[in-house]
């Protein structure tokens, strides 16, 4: 059974993408989108939730992402229409939970990305202090905004470039605080004397798990990919196999150098405190620029990513169709490319780091683990690409029943209030789904 056979009416409005984007495209966008600013900021923040257990947070998340990866690289191989996990979702449990799932992933891709902007625009402001205040921050992000979206309305071979080349950018510095770091450590600070909680562990992934999102905002294009069913399983085990080694990486170098307590004591630049004690302020420069330059390739990832799924809602009805117009010279969804920059912008102006990331999380893993149901009902229902052969687990629908198991796990921790903030977007959306098709 043909994926094509369920969503005819959806695939003639993509006709006139371009399918550029191959399996090195896509791992540099999926590692962009995960590698962005949170690396910088998180180790501080775990070892504070956890003190020297710090290091086993890192294993549970990315045992926790595997999984979840798992799902999406079969599910990516099975339907190939722009939307990603939206479109999993819509094909297997009908229109509303397919609008429902597109409105998580917005919402985390937004508020993610409006977040680790903000921590842009402060970097930017440490460097440069004139920079700082509050109305030259604003032009710093309009005009990176204005940059990034004028490089993916042109197409989207710029926008893979441009991610390709900042990848290698900001994993200089971060290579090189690993390198430099890793003959200092004091192996006195990584041990642990006493295991804490599995609550604790619980409540410290749902901090983590920020620095791992990203891999479904980067599979939303996926009607401009080269053979999705070989390109996303080989792209997605690519980017996060080198996410996780880095990740684990940078946060026993940095515990073990500075230990846990002084660690957790520079929660706002733990990895320039880390930089400094090795190298001096010649350090702490260079991760500073680094963080910089990390923050602006997710930036730059997402801006890739996030925008068609405004244009997968505007195909199927949801919003204007204006949305899903495609520009006629470059052949891209420019529409909704300048329209999601603006919004992101805009949040990032207002907003700090720490106000949207719990909702990401709390929207990422909700999103997870509808798409983990939906990854099973594919593989069931045996749906595929015309003339393609689907990337199918080996295990089956037992990584299907792990990955939601573990999510339901992560989400015990989640406080009423984060419940609450989650639902009052769901609300709205509801409203908006039944008078849109009314």
């Amino acid at each position: 059974m043909s994926a094509a056979s369920h969503a005819s009416p959806n695939l003639d409005a993509e006709r006139g993408l371009t399918r550029a984007i191959g399996v090195w495209g896509l791992a540099a966008a999926v590692f962009n989108t995960t590698v962005g600013g949170g690396i910088f900021r998180l180790p501080g923040s775990v070892t504070g939730l956890i003190g020297p257990s710090a290091p086993l947070v890192y294993v549970i998340c990315a045992l926790a992402m595997g999984l979840i990866v798992l799902c999406f690289a079969e599910a990516g191989s099975r339907v190939s229409m722009t939307g990603g996990p939206y479109a999993y979702v819509e094909l297997v449990f009908g229109p509303y939970a397919g609008f429902m799932s597109g409105v998580l992933l917005w919402l985390l891709g937004t508020t993610a990305m409006a977040s680790v902007s903000s921590a842009y625009a402060g970097f930017i402001g440490t460097l440069i202090p004139a920079l700082g205040t509050p109305f030259p921050r604003a032009l710093v992000l309009a005009a990176t905004f204005a940059f990034l979206a004028g490089v993916n309305v042109r197409g989207v071979k710029q926008g893979t470039r441009l991610i390709a080349v900042v990848s290698v950018a900001k994993l200089l510095p971060l290579l090189t605080l690993v390198a430099v770091g890793a003959v200092a450590i004091a192996p006195a600070n990584l041990v642990v004397a006493s295991m804490p909680a599995a609550s604790s562990f619980a409540r410290t992934a749902i901090v983590l798990i920020f620095a791992f999102t990203g891999v479904e905002s980067a599979l939303v294009p996926s009607g401009e990919m080269q053979n999705p069913s070989r390109t996303v399983p080989r792209a997605l085990a690519i980017a996060m196999i080198g996410v996780t080694v880095l990740y684990i990486s940078i946060q026993l170098v940095a515990q073990g150098v500075l230990g846990a307590d002084a660690l957790a004591a520079a929660k706002a630049a733990p990895l320039a405190a880390v930089a400094e004690r090795l190298m001096g302020s010649p350090g702490r420069l260079l991760l500073l620029i680094g963080a910089a330059i990390s923050t602006f390739g997710y930036m730059s990832g997402m801006t890739l990513a996030v925008p068609r799924a405004l244009f997968a809602f505007a195909r199927d009805g949801f919003l204007p169709k204006q949305m899903a117009a495609i520009h006629p010279a470059f052949h891209t969804p420019w529409l909704a490319i300048i329209l999601q920059s603006a919004v992101v912008c805009a949040l990032a102006v207002v907003n700090e780091f720490e106000a949207l990331a719990v909702l990401a999380n709390l929207s990422a893993l909700l999103l997870y683990f509808v798409c983990a149901v939906a990854a099973w009902e594919l593989r069931r229902r045996g749906v595929q690409n015309a003339g393609t052969t689907p990337f199918n687990l080996p295990l089956g629908p037992t990584v299907h029943v792990l990955t939601c198991a573990v999510i339901i796990w992560l989400l015990t921790s989640i406080t009423a209030a984060e419940w609450r903030s989650v639902a009052y977007v769901l609300v709205v959306a509801t409203v908006l789904f039944f008078f849109r098709r009314k």
